[in-house]
């Protein structure tokens, strides 16, 4: 493996940030990270960057610890945090250069800055100054500068956030291609581009681990199935839910229902029961094909 979590926690004070998460990556897949806002997603990709440190638990980053041995776990890990950071003020060709010397690549730095700038699609922009580039093109730099010094691992924090779809599309294929020889760890919320491109999926939520499978399994693993319907009153949410089946439900902003229910009933047969014995006009029901983002919002919501 790549990379191994073990019982791996975070505690700031009273908050517990990651409560005793275990998970592996390994070369050759693309492993998607998932979890609501302030479920702990960065601070792990922080630890298992040597950034900060554990409470407890472990990380092996190819072998090396990331407490007893930072540096080598560093020499090896390309890390591309929330917010970007970069410097505006240079051309993309100068600093991709700046950052190849503080990896001391030397030598091989003219080489190795041409091969990401043709890699990230920059090859027109890095004349530029990266301040006067759009969004997208930053987020290429931002990834060309974890390349640089050819790490086994890449553990990117959301890196589509902000983007158009069409640069959205780009930094997908980008990944992709970069997943089939490296180990890739990234965070996302956009659910679809995770199913697309994800070999593996972990979820964690609250700190704590509720997911870790392929997606496959975890579609197949966690199937259930979903009704979207509208009734012409208001929703009694604590009859409806008592309708036996049914796991969650999720009230929509134009005053409809995402019921969701144990695979095996016949749920459009009890909801218009339901309906009939409250003398409630059912306006509409239709069945919504499952997918991880369904799965997604049942493992992270009560």
């Amino acid at each position: 493996m790549s990379v191994e979590v073990k019982e791996l926690t975070k505690v700031f004070g009273q908050q517990v940030a990651v409560d005793h998460i275990s998970f592996s990556a390994m070369k050759g897949k693309i492993t998607g990270f998932l979890g609501p806002n302030g479920a702990g997603k960065s601070t792990t990709m922080k630890m298992a960057t040597s950034f900060i440190p554990p409470t407890s638990g472990s990380i092996l980053v190819c072998g090396y610890d990331v407490v007893q041995q930072p540096l080598e776990v560093k020499k090896r890990v390309g890390y591309l945090p929330e917010h970007n950071p970069l410097y505006l003020d240079m051309y993309v060709h100068e600093y991709l250069q700046f950052v190849a010397s503080l990896h001391q690549l030397k030598n091989k730095s003219v080489t190795r800055v041409k091969e990401v700038v043709g890699l990230c699609g920059l090859t027109s922009e890095q004349n530029k100054k990266i301040g006067a580039l759009s969004k997208g093109y930053r987020q290429r730099v931002g990834i060309a500068q974890t390349l640089l010094h050819d790490p086994e691992v890449l553990i990117l924090d959301e890196p589509t956030t902000g983007l158009d779809p069409n640069q959205i599309i780009e930094i997908r294929k980008l990944i992709k291609e970069l997943g089939k020889d490296k180990t890739v760890i990234f965070s996302s919320h956009i659910l679809q581009e995770v199913e697309a491109i994800c070999d593996q999926v972990v979820i964690i939520n609250k700190g704590k681990l509720v997911a870790n499978s392929s997606v496959k399994e975890l579609l197949k693993l966690n199937e259930v199935s979903c009704l979207h319907v509208r009734f012409n009153g208001v929703i009694d949410v604590t009859s409806l839910k008592a309708i036996q089946g049914i796991t969650s439900l999720q009230l929509q902003p134009d005053g409809s229902v995402m019921i969701f229910y144990e695979a095996g009933f016949n749920m459009q047969e009890s909801i218009m029961h339901y309906a009939g014995e409250r003398k409630q006009q059912l306006v509409e029901m239709k069945q919504i094909e499952q997918n991880l983002e369904g799965i997604f919002r049942m493992l992270t919501t009560h």
